[in-house]
């Protein structure tokens, strides 16, 4: 009807000519009209909210090239119209609309993608995500801005081969396993990797990937908005800020429906677990689906994205007192950026995913946990550095963050067992050392730093991955006893080079001459003593700590005697009998009497003797389970029956050569930022890497040739390299194997006395124990108030669709078929019924006639 009206409207001939009709003026009142009847028709084709509840169903029932269809061509039919008929043609209409339609993109952004988390259906939950990305078309559509509109197009298209990837790909998972719910899947990316990899990366690129067409779309709609000049400052940052959440929300959706379709064993450990993966026709397919979302997503590169130009922009709005932009919108930008660098270098209080992440395999953790993926938002800091400093507000949080990071970093590392969990938390306590030195202002010591400790830290995952091979051979594959540091001990003599390599990077990371991080953290210690002496007297303190847990983590692994063969060993991380350390805990009673080695290397069925017990003075009960050891490292009797043991083998050459040339670096990289020149020569100064960042150095510091003498140097080093030196000697103190020369010493002894002071110790510890243990109760934090409040609200959202939502709608829908039935009977041709009707209504009549005369009488 409204395509009729506009045709035939103040014209003799009816004509549908584009050009022609948008060129027409129509009263207001006309094209108000027109604007809702084709909001209606096209918001139920998008769909837009509260008339998207038909997609869903759709997609749960539909064959997967149905869907394709509905996702890549049907859908967008709806925006198409928004921009071609309620937009161009309809432009007065459209600017009275778009402010509340902006409003509606972004709650539909937000509703869909909590809604969508509560989705079990695989195809729904892809259906909710259309329709939460849909959100930001509409957000484009009605930004009246042309980058506003571009981005509205780009998402059109970008969501549009996403969209039909995802749901290619879970039909040809569909005609496999035959599941189509979430609950039921689990294991399909060791059975179909071929289809693993393109789901994979088709959720990336819907999650906004950079480098994705999702992420560039979704970018220039938010430049849009922020740009458009018909909405006030506030309601553009609301806006801003639902769609944000909604960006937010869509990590979470996407990447638990990948763990729970591709991670598990679920069809592993079916009946018939033998699935065949993607064909040569559907990878085909697949891949030419891809092309264009990887095509769109770089497209942004041809363009100018120059930082220089940035820095001269954002300056000239700090100084402008002009009122468009205000000195906090200037300020939350830069928070918002570094909001994202604390997020990828696992920074407090976004640091929890990065242990986590550590049940992935070691080369991958070498490779993004410590030298480059963790390293990108350190490098994102530094790189917008000169538009941090103009702010500094923004310098003071950087600093404070960064400081809170390396100490919580380094408590959290005392109580782990998992080997790669304490280097995880290693090297969240090293990213901190890194954004302290760009919250002081330290470009060249946090880009050091950041260089010297993706060399020594990839070499310590290495290490531990090497570890963690030899280990499998005798245990086999359970990360539970591969990686509990506890169970191990004694590798020295089985696994000689990956103990000299990890003992280098160990070296390094505590801070020993002449090793790599020695000369990167040193400089940024030295730093700290100008900026803030708290934040020096944390970060010396934590330098010592560095030294006391990464030497924990090499004298569990490699000294001592191999401990997997205790026969009581459950499984469980919290074990107490395998709290071989400072944290061992349900000690029974004293020793009162003095140690001596030979009891100390012979341990019978009642009793066992820890690591630390020479400390202590206690015995540790086990009720007969430990089998009697003699010496480590030799054959072992029991009961007059000989029993030989395996014991771990050293890697192969694959293994070794990575490392080998991660010693290298360890040992010698840290020459390119030495900052001497005793001689005042320029072609002997040794520090390149001054050299390297001096266009960038120079943007900060106007002086940069200046250089440390040998004699400044020393006496500023002795101090830091002392702290580490001290935490060296109290991890061997506790951590020493049972035989230590150490055991003897009297000062050990005095301290095990009972007494008040002792018991006070003894809670002390504990507590520090407990907390990091159960990694500062962060984890927990999160579970309870982000976790479960999500889960919440995505389990409310879905009621609210399925009752309120689904219940007007279907509510109509019975209305109308009941005034339907009754209405049909009105033209059932029966005369009487005719009569009667006539009857009715003339009564009716007379009594409205009858009243209205009443009524003039009495007056």
């Amino acid at each position: 009807m409204g395509a009729l009206g506009i045709a035939f409207y103040a014209s003799n001939e009816p004509t549908f000519n584009f050009e022609t009709s948008a060129n027409q003026s129509y009263p207001v009142t006309l094209e108000i009209l027109f604007y809702i009847g084709f909001l209606i028709a096209f918001a139920v084709k998008s769909p837009i909210i509260p008339l998207h509840t038909w997609l869903p169903d759709t997609h749960g029932e539909a064959h997967y090239s149905t869907c394709m269809l509905l996702a890549g061509i049907l859908l967008k039919m709806g925006a198409y119209g928004l921009v071609r008929i309620n937009m161009e043609l309809l432009s007065h209409a459209h600017s009275i609309f778009s402010s509340w339609l902006i409003i509606v993109g972004a709650i539909q952004i937000i509703y869909a993608a909590s809604t969508s988390s509560g989705q079990k259906n695989l195809k729904k939950r892809i259906a909710y995500s259309s329709v939460s990305h849909m959100g930001f078309t509409i957000i484009g559509i009605c930004s009246i801005s042309d980058m506003g509109l571009n981005g509205a197009i780009l998402q059109i298209i970008s969501h549009g081969f996403i969209g039909a990837g995802l749901f290619f790909l879970s039909g040809t998972s569909y005609d496999r396993i035959r599941l189509v719910y979430l609950d039921e899947m689990g294991g399909m990316a060791t059975l179909m990797p071929k289809i693993f990899m393109m789901f994979s990366i088709l959720s990336l690129a819907s999650l906004a990937l950079p480098g994705m067409s999702g992420f560039f779309a979704e970018l220039v709609v938010f430049f849009g908005i922020i740009t458009a000049k018909k909405y006030f400052l506030m309601p553009k940052i609301l806006i801003t800020f639902g769609a944000a959440v909604g960006t937010i929300l869509t990590p979470i959706y996407l990447l638990s429906m990948l763990r729970q379709m591709f991670y598990g064993y679920k069809l592993l450990n079916a009946t018939n677990s033998y699935f065949f993966d993607s064909g040569p026709r559907e990878l085909f397919v697949s891949i030419a689906i891809l092309l264009p979302v990887i095509s769109i997503g770089l497209y942004w590169l041809t363009g100018s994205f120059e930082f220089q130009d940035l820095f001269e922009i954002f300056n000239n709005l700090i100084s402008n007192n002009d009122n468009e932009v205000h000195f906090l919108f200037v300020t939350l930008c830069a928070f918002l950026l570094f909001s994202g660098a604390i997020a990828k270098s696992a920074q407090f209080p976004l640091h929890v995913w990065l242990p986590d992440a550590m049940e992935g395999p070691t080369p991958i953790s070498a490779l993004i946990h410590a030298a480059t993926m963790v390293a990108a938002g350190i490098f994102l800091v530094a790189r917008l550095l000169p538009l941090f400093v103009v702010i500094p507000y923004i310098m003071k949080l950087i600093a404070l963050i960064g400081i809170i990071t390396v100490l919580l970093g380094a408590t959290l590392a005392f109580a782990q067992k998992d080997i790669k969990r304490g280097l995880a938390y290693s090297t969240m306590s090293q990213l901190g050392y890194m954004m302290l030195a760009l919250g002081m202002g330290s470009y060249r010591a946090a880009l050091f730093h950041l260089i010297t400790h993706a060399y020594s830290k990839a070499l310590l995952f290495l290490g531990s991955g090497s570890i963690i091979h030899s280990m499998e051979g005798i245990v086999g594959y359970s990360p539970d006893k591969s990686q509990n540091m506890v169970l191990m001990g004694g590798l020295t003599k089985h696994v000689p080079i990956t103990k000299i390599a990890f003992l280098l990077g160990t070296l390094s990371l505590c801070g020993i001459p002449p090793l790599a991080c020695f000369w990167s953290k040193d400089e940024i210690l030295n730093d700290s003593l100008s900026y803030s002496p708290i934040f020096a007297i944390i970060a010396f303190s934590t330098a010592g700590l560095t030294a006391f847990y990464m030497f924990r983590v090499y004298l569990l692994t490699f000294e001592g005697h191999l401990n997997i063969y205790f026969q009581n060993y459950n499984g469980k991380k919290n074990s107490a009998f395998y709290s071989i350390s400072l944290w061992g805990k349900q000690r029974s009673k004293m020793l009162k009497r003095k140690m001596r080695l030979l009891p100390l290397l012979t341990i019978n069925n009642n009793e066992r003797a820890s690591f630390f017990c020479f400390f202590w003075k206690k015995i540790y009960q086990t009720g007969g389970t430990v089998r009697r050891m003699t010496c480590p490292f030799i054959t072992i009797n029991h009961f007059g029956t000989k029993r030989i043991f395996s014991y771990p083998q050293e890697s192969d050459n694959t293994i070794l050569f990575p490392m080998l040339v991660l010693v290298l670096f360890t040992l010698f990289i840290g020459a390119i930022g030495i900052p001497f020149n005793q001689f005042n020569q320029e072609e002997m100064n040794l520090d390149i890497l001054s050299k390297l960042l001096i266009p960038t150095l120079s943007l900060l510091h106007q002086n940069q040739n200046e250089s440390v003498d040998w004699y400044e140097f020393v006496t500023n080093s002795t101090f830091s390299v002392s702290i580490a030196y001290l935490g060296i000697f109290i991890a061997s103190s506790l951590y020493k194997p049972i035989y230590s020369s150490l055991q003897n010493l009297k000062f050990l002894n005095l301290v095990a006395k009972k007494g008040p002071k002792r018991i006070l110790w003894d809670k002390i510890i504990n507590v520090i124990y407990d907390w990091s243990y159960n990694r500062g109760y962060i984890d927990v934090f999160y579970a309870i108030s982000l976790t479960e409040g999500i889960r919440r609200l995505a389990e409310l959202t879905s009621f609210f669709d399925r009752r309120v939502i689904d219940g007007i709608t279907n509510g109509v829908g019975f209305t109308s078929f009941f005034a339907g039935e009754g209405i049909k009977y009105v033209g059932g041709g029966r005369i009487s019924f005719y009569l009667l009707l006539y009857l009715f209504y003339v009564l009716i009549f007379l009594l409205i006639s009858s009243s209205i005369f009443s009524s003039f009488s009495f007056l």
